[in-house]
């Protein structure tokens, strides 16, 4: 089995959108790495996610707007051979992101409601949703443009393989 660099920007985008949650990779003012899961949306090459408007996270990304987010599929354990120890792998696909987050103003209730319908159609489709407007107030809501982006898929059997399946291993 082996692991392929895919770079075609549609599979990319669908290997996300099979994803429930991303992983945001911040750099806090000590210096040190920070990942929180989150739920997110996408739309407009940007990845949209949403907090509350104080804490930890926050201050991270007010002191360095640069993050790595991070999608894996749900991944599931495979083989060769169930003899063999090394021919066990996870098949799975990643995405990795990079980009500066940019927080719509606080007072811009439309886009704030704009782009939390768009996370919430990940989710919940054809449905529209209301929002109050302290709610719209107490939400912080970030737009990651991605400044560059990569994609593999891990534990693909080789096209030499008797498992080889073109459907379910090619790119």
């Amino acid at each position: 089995m082996r692991t392929i660099q895919v770079d075609d920007v549609a599979t990319m985008i669908a290997v996300m959108e099979q994803c429930h949650e991303c992983f945001l990779g911040v750099v806090d003012a000590d210096g040190l790495p920070y990942v929180v899961p989150m739920c997110f949306g996408y739309a407009d090459d940007e990845i949209l996610l949403h907090s509350a408007p104080e804490g930890f996270l926050l201050e991270a990304v007010q002191h360095n707007p640069n993050v790595c987010i991070t999608f894996c599929t749900p991944s599931t354990l495979i083989h060769q051979h169930p003899d063999v120890a090394c021919s066990y792998r996870m098949k799975a696909a990643s995405v990795i992101c990079r980009g500066k987050v940019e927080f719509v103003p606080d007072d811009d209730l439309a886009e704030k409601m704009r782009l939390l319908d768009a996370m919430m159609d990940k989710y919940v489709k054809d449905k529209s949703f209301r929002y109050s407007e302290p709610s719209l107030r107490s939400v912080k809501v970030w737009r990651v443009r991605i400044e560059s982006i990569s994609c593999k898929r891990f534990g693909v059997h080789h096209p030499n393989s008797r498992k080889y399946n073109p459907e379910v291993d090619a790119v």
